[in-house]
């Protein structure tokens, strides 16, 4: 078990003698025309930008991205946000009796408890079409990579397990609209909301670090996902064409709007639910994330989040006095 300080306990100041994992390793150079190694290190808590200025050819000649990395240096501020400057840098040895798989975050929530609520929604699907699709998608590999890739790289849910706690959330509102707004249609709204992120099974890596794959970066979650669903339901006689169509539609619309690199616009009501329950899902998350990074941190604001372009207020509420009557008799 690797006993070390946690990277966002660390504050500015304070030393980092550290096995971390090497997120992302660049050599840049300065307006002084100086080479540098710009880095990512990260834990299970934080991952923090990273620099060495000099004596680093031998080192970039021997490491590469999801390499376990032993540092000396100290914690700085740049910009508001916190690095690492460094010292000293090097591999860490297999005597070290460290692996990847210590740095990488995992989901908070219990596994099997996740799975049989995310099986409970699968089996409530009535239609028999959106039953034998999700039955031909999901094949014992594919299930295996659905129910352990992040949802995200960086920003929301960014652990293992993230992709199916994203979806639970996510499953879970649309639900609970279905029985405020009765007429929407329950099936492909849960179908999709399964399947909107189904991309990040081959857009990211979860193995050794957290990454963009190769035709993650080409073609992107949501055209890998609506290939994959017209992939399956070509395999099933007679699958409806409207019905694919209304369920790539909330596929390809989830995101929103077209900046947000939505290839389409929701135009149905399930297609608007599942894009807000998307939304509320991701940003809840990230946010809660952000705070918890920063519960340390002197004073009751966040640092500066650029995704978020706005810091966050973490005072906890103090605790009144009980009412001594309720509000309405």
């Amino acid at each position: 078990m690797l006993k070390q300080k946690e990277l966002s306990k660390l504050k500015t100041g304070e030393p980092v003698k550290h096995f971390l994992l090497l997120n992302k390793i660049e050599t840049k150079t300065t307006k002084a025309n100086k080479s540098y190694l710009n880095l990512e290190l990260r834990d299970k808590s934080a991952v923090y930008p990273a620099k060495v200025w000099d004596n680093f050819e031998d080192f970039l000649a021997r490491a590469k991205e999801g390499d376990v990395v032993k540092v000396e240096g100290v914690i700085e501020e740049f910009n508001n946000q916190p690095q690492i400057r460094i010292l000293s840098i090097d591999l860490a040895r297999e005597s070290d009796n460290v692996s990847q798989k210590d740095f990488l975050p995992v989901s908070e929530r219990n596994l099997d408890e996740m799975l049989n609520e995310f099986k409970e929604f699968m089996n409530s699907i009535q239609n028999r079409y959106l039953r034998e699709l999700l039955k031909v998608i999901f094949d014992k590999e594919t299930f295996e990579k659905y129910i352990n890739v992040p949802a995200g790289k960086a920003w929301h849910h960014s652990y293992v397990h993230g992709l199916l706690e994203h979806t639970l959330e996510i499953l879970k509102i649309c639900d609970l609209m279905c029985k405020i707004h009765p007429e929407l249609d329950r099936d492909i709204l849960l179908t999709a909301a399964i399947l909107h992120d189904f991309g990040k099974t081959e857009e990211l890596t979860y193995e050794n670090s957290f990454d963009y794959t190769d035709k993650g970066r080409l073609l992107g979650h949501i055209t890998i996902a609506a290939l994959k669903i017209q992939e399956a339901a070509d395999k099933i006689n007679n699958f409806p064409g409207k019905l694919l169509t209304l369920l790539l539609h909330l596929v390809l619309s989830h995101q929103g709007k077209l900046e947000h690199a939505s290839p389409v616009e929701p135009k149905t009501l399930e297609a608007i639910v599942l894009y807000h329950a998307d939304e509320l899902s991701a940003k809840t998350n990230a946010y809660k994330l952000a705070i918890k990074a920063d519960e340390d941190k002197e004073g009751s604001w966040t640092r500066f989040l650029p995704l978020a372009g706005t810091m966050l207020y973490t005072e906890k509420q103090q605790n009144g006095e009980e009412p001594k009557e309720t509000l309405f008799d």
